[in-house]
């Protein structure tokens, strides 16, 4: 399927989305752009967009095929994908298997423990704001999504963990923790955004070194080098 790419409605920190001629469909480019720290630290990571683009369509082919529903239509080129238009719902859903990151900071636990059962974490989506972690009551409050889809959301995620799981350990990788963007398309609730190093936690299996946005983040070097070695892990 071919469709051109038409204006620009949307341009983020990582992506830019054009409408097309079918009005259900957008295209999905992928930037070399890099932002942490709510955009506070700003750089570019030399071909990011490629491996993300990449890596987001086979786990998401992943994904369809464990019955979860996504936006994924078809990876284009290089840097783009088509994927279906959706209303994105503006909660940020993490979920996590190890102890990493702000969750280490925010409660004092030790890094790289295990959390089992995993536990789900959501994030209001507002840049002014930074994001902030925000409960089920606070959702409610908000108006961002009713009771029945916040449980569906919690489902689906954790569903996308226990396909992703032993996906990455096959490929001698642990996932640490990730975060999801759900999107409404024709009433029903979709997986959106991307799965990739910008949205996940990846650690390699052996030597725990991290193979993600962190080593941009945390100024560890050697980060086009994880992200390639992410691609090569995931699509061969």
């Amino acid at each position: 399927m071919t469709l051109m790419k038409g204006t620009m409605l949307y341009e983020g920190k990582a992506k830019k989305i054009f409408e097309t001629v079918d009005p259900d469909r957008v295209i999905q480019y992928f930037k070399d752009d890099a932002t942490a720290f709510n955009a506070q630290k700003k750089g570019t990571i030399v071909e990011k967009g490629i491996v993300n683009n990449k890596v987001s369509e086979r786990l998401f082919r992943l994904l369809e095929e464990g019955g979860v529903p996504t936006h994924f239509v078809e990876r284009l080129n290089d840097r783009e994908m088509l994927t279906k238009k959706v209303r994105i719902v503006p909660i940020e859903v993490v979920v996590r298997n190890i102890i990493a990151g702000s969750l280490a900071k925010r409660l004092g636990l030790k890094e790289g423990e295990a959390i089992a059962p995993p536990i789900v974490e959501f994030y209001y989506k507002n840049d002014a704001l930074g994001d902030p972690l925000i409960t089920e009551e606070h959702i409610r409050l908000l108006n961002l999504a009713d009771p029945g889809m916040v449980g569906q959301i919690k489902d689906l995620a954790l569903k996308i963990n226990r396909l992703l799981t032993p996906f990455f350990q096959e490929r001698t990788m642990i996932l640490v923790d990730f975060k999801l963007e759900f999107g409404r398309h024709k009433g029903s609730l979709i997986l959106a955004d991307e799965i990739s190093p910008d949205t996940c936690r990846f650690w390699d299996q052996k030597t725990k070194e991290s193979m993600d946005k962190d080593r941009f983040r945390k100024d560890l070097g050697k980060i086009e080098e994880a992200y390639q070695e992410v691609l090569k892990r995931v699509c061969g």
